[in-house]
């Protein structure tokens, strides 16, 4: 993908002024219009990635400044770098006034660099955006499970649609399908744009995507207008130094992505939707839920279990009637479904096809089953916190399970009172705990197991530590008894364990094929 563009073009529809290198060259009209009509050939953030002919954006961000690498972006050939304070030039100006320098760049100064990348990225890569349909999904909760139920609907119906999100980003190319591993939940706004660029080039007629509230509070979906934002729930989380002050700003950066939609879909029944809305600019706005005031709700909601399966079926009434049968748990798994069929029904996908498509939903890592016998259900959930580890255990009890058998670590390098919270929430609702080891990182395993004992001590729940995670899920196997629900929580759709800064080849859906291979140890827990 080779593009070439003029400076003048990408800054359309910025506030700018250029900072002064050298004032007589600054200040004459014909030095100024020759800087505009210059073109840049690529564009980053990272110093790394800077040749000849780029523009460097300089991103203050909370771990490095990009405007302490100017220099170097200009000794590699940026033409032009955008910043948001001025910076000491002055060796940089002299040397660019010296017979056979580099020719001067444009330094152009913005209110908010990261505003600025995102609003240049969507034009040089041709706003990609306005070629596809674009659906956000925001909330703390279900994100991900209701951009793979979506995709999957739109798929099934015959529409090729993007997925950009926590677990990877997955499209369809002539050449074949693309999946990139995720590093964060919403890429920065440079990379997504030229991946929205490459999927529109590729045939795709929408994206569904996950779009955080770091995302929205640090402008990676600035620069375009999504055609549906999706708000799933609201619950305290992300609240620290690095990431929002308090509850308050975390739904305000929430409630952001109502302000640059057309049509916005909400959880009616969250207690905080009402809030979200404050000061929205969508069309039109639909909820959805099981209460009766919803313009999509869900009755008649039937629990289902059978060998190596829980799920739940129920009827929605309201836009659209439809019968549905979803092969994940809960509450929680109706309104993922609710909020998927909310948004699918604007693509004019019938009734039928949607439930079609929602039985065969199943995502990685995402209460994924995984079978291995017809005795008792074995599952694998990304739930890493407290919060979202109570929900799970809570849901599984209405299933009437013999037992619930809660496998789990900790991080570490992370708050120990996540440690505390999560060992009493297994103790509390787990029949059986097994304590193993999650990511380590630069910690002792067994410092961090003893932490999650502390938390699980005062409940008086059963436990057992097994710090090596295979031999744990060979226990947990093993130990298995008719109508038990096992659990092996926080790692999710991760295929990896982190020790002393090296990431080390680890997934559980491997972990339990060998097991199952060189026999898992025999008894009872």
């Amino acid at each position: 993908m080779v593009i070439k563009m003029k400076i003048r073009e990408l800054l359309q529809g910025l506030s700018f002024h250029f900072q002064d290198m050298r004032a007589e060259v600054i200040t004459e009209e014909g030095a100024v219009q020759a800087l505009l009509d210059r073109e840049a050939t690529s564009i980053t953030n990272d110093s790394r990635n800077v040749e000849a002919g780029s523009l460097f954006f300089c991103i203050a961000g909370a771990k490095s400044d990009g405007h302490d690498f100017a220099d170097a972006a200009l000794e590699k050939g940026a033409c032009a770098l955008v910043v948001q304070k001025d910076l000491d030039l002055s060796a940089v100006a002299a040397e660019a006034g010296a017979p056979g320098a580099f020719v001067l760049p444009a330094i152009i100064r913005v209110e908010d660099s990261r505003l600025a990348m995102a609003v240049v990225s969507a034009a040089f890569y041709g706003h990609p955006a306005e070629r596809m349909k674009v659906i956000g999904v925001t909330g703390t909760k279900g994100k991900t499970t209701t951009t793979y139920m979506v995709r999957s609907i739109l798929e099934a119906a015959g529409i090729r649609t993007g997925l950009v999100g926590t677990i990877e980003t997955l499209y369809e190319t002539p050449q074949g399908e693309v999946r990139i591993p995720s590093a964060n939940t919403t890429p920065e706004s440079i990379v997504l744009q030229r991946t929205f660029r490459d999927m529109a080039d590729s045939g795709v007629q929408a994206v569904v995507m996950e779009v955080s509230s770091q995302a929205l509070m640090l402008h990676r979906t600035s620069g375009f207008v999504f055609d549906m934002g999706i708000f799933t729930n609201l619950s305290p989380d992300h609240i620290g130094p690095d990431e929002h002050r308090d509850f308050d700003d975390y739904l305000h950066c929430k409630s952001l992505l109502f302000t640059q939609c057309r049509i916005g879909i909400l959880n009616g029944d969250d207690p905080w939707h009402g809030r979200i809305l404050e000061g929205h600019t969508c069309e039109v706005v639909e909820t959805f839920g099981l209460e009766s005031h919803n313009d999509l709700r869900a009755e008649n909601i039937e629990l289902v279990r059978t060998p190596g399966e829980l799920g739940v079926r129920f009827d929605t009434k309201g836009v659209l009637a439809l019968h549905a049968h979803v092969p994940a748990p809960g509450r929680f798994s109706v309104y993922n479904a609710l909020c998927a069929i909310a948004v699918c029904r604007h693509f004019d996908v019938s009734g039928k096809d949607i439930a079609d498509a929602l039985l065969q939903v199943h995502v990685r890592g995402r209460i994924e089953m995984v079978k291995v016998s017809d005795r008792f259900t074995l599952m694998i959930d990304y739930a890493h916190n407290a919060m979202a580890l109570e929900s799970l255990l809570e849901t599984l009890r209405e299933y009437d399970p013999g037992r619930i058998v809660c496998l789990f670590g900790c991080g570490g390098n992370r708050d120990r009172a996540r440690r505390f919270e999560m060992g009493e929430v297994s103790g509390r609702l787990a029949d059986f705990t097994i304590i193993t080891s999650d990511n380590p990182r630069n910690e002792e395993p067994m410092a961090i197991i003893a932490d999650i004992v502390t938390g699980i001590a005062p409940t008086g729940g059963s436990y057992v530590e097994i710090p090596d995670r295979k031999e744990a899920i060979r226990y947990a196997i093993g130990h298995g008894q008719p109508g038990d629900i096992i659990v092996l929580a926080g790692k999710g759709h991760e295929d990896y364990q982190e020790i002393r800064g090296k990431k080390y080849p680890m997934d559980e859906r491997v972990l339990i094929r060998e097991v199952l291979e060189e026999g898992p140890c025999r008894g009872r827990a």
